[in-house]
C-alpha cells in the first residue's frame, strides 16, 4: 500500500502550485524535459492508448514560429517562458496499440470508427497533458497552461504531414511570483461539486 505524500509534496503539486504568467530568466534544461516525459508517460490512459504528442518549443526560431498563432493576451508571457509545450493529440494513436496493448487486438477496436477515435484521442491526450503538468511540478518547474491560440496555424507549423492536432499549450519554467500572479480564484466545495452515491 502506498503512503500519503509529504505535506510539502502535496503543496508543490496542488495546494500552493499556481498558474504563472511571468517567468524568471532561468533555463529549463533538455534533461528536465526528458525527466518530465519519463514521469508523465506512466499516467493511465484507455487501453494504454497514449495519444499525447508533445513539441517542447524552446529555441528562438521555434518561438518565432509559434508567436503569430498566439492570442494577443498570451503572446508576451509565452515568448518570455523558457519553454512552451504544445500538447498534441495523435488521431492515429491506435497504430501504436500492438506495441502498447499487446495482449489484445485493440487496434481493431478503433479502425474505421472515427467518433470513437476522436473521443478517445482527445480525452486521453487531455489526461496526459494534466500528467505532464504534475510531472513538471514534480521536477520543480511551474506551469502556465492555456488555450487562446490558433490551433490550425499551430498544427500547420508544427504537425504538418502528421495525424497530430494541437490540444493546448503549457508554458514551463520558474514562475515569477512578484509579477502578474493573480490571487487564487475560488474553487467549488466538495458539496457543490461531488456526491457519494
Amino acid at each position: 500500500m502506498s503512503e500519503m505524500l509529504s505535506e510539502a509534496a502535496v503543496d508543490q503539486l496542488f495546494r500552493t502550485a499556481r498558474t504563472y504568467n511571468a517567468w524568471l530568466p532561468k533555463e529549463v534544461t533538455d534533461e528536465q524535459l526528458h525527466a518530465i516525459y519519463e514521469l508523465a508517460k506512466f499516467g493511465p490512459t484507455s487501453a494504454n492508448s497514449s495519444p499525447m504528442r508533445v513539441v517542447f518549443v524552446k529555441s528562438k526560431e521555434a518561438k518565432e514560429t509559434l508567436a503569430p498563432f498566439l492570442s494577443d493576451n498570451n503572446r508576451a508571457k509565452t515568448l518570455a517562458a523558457p519553454v512552451t509545450a504544445i500538447v498534441g493529440t495523435d488521431h492515429a494513436f491506435y497504430d501504436k496499440l500492438p506495441q502498447l496493448f499487446p495482449h489484445a487486438d485493440a487496434r481493431s477496436w478503433f479502425v474505421g470508427n472515427q467518433p470513437l477515435i476522436d473521443t478517445t484521442a482527445f480525452r486521453n491526450s487531455s489526461l496526459q497533458g494534466a500528467y505532464l503538468m504534475l510531472a513538471a511540478r514534480t521536477v520543480g518547474l511551474d506551469c502556465g497552461p492555456m488555450s487562446g491560440f490558433d490551433n490550425a496555424g499551430v498544427d500547420n507549423a508544427f504537425f504538418a504531414g502528421t495525424t497530430v492536432k494541437s490540444n493546448f499549450l503549457v508554458n514551463l519554467g520558474y514562475g515569477d511570483a512578484s509579477r502578474d500572479l493573480f490571487p487564487r480564484s475560488p474553487r467549488l466545495s466538495f458539496e457543490e461539486a461531488c456526491r457519494i452515491a
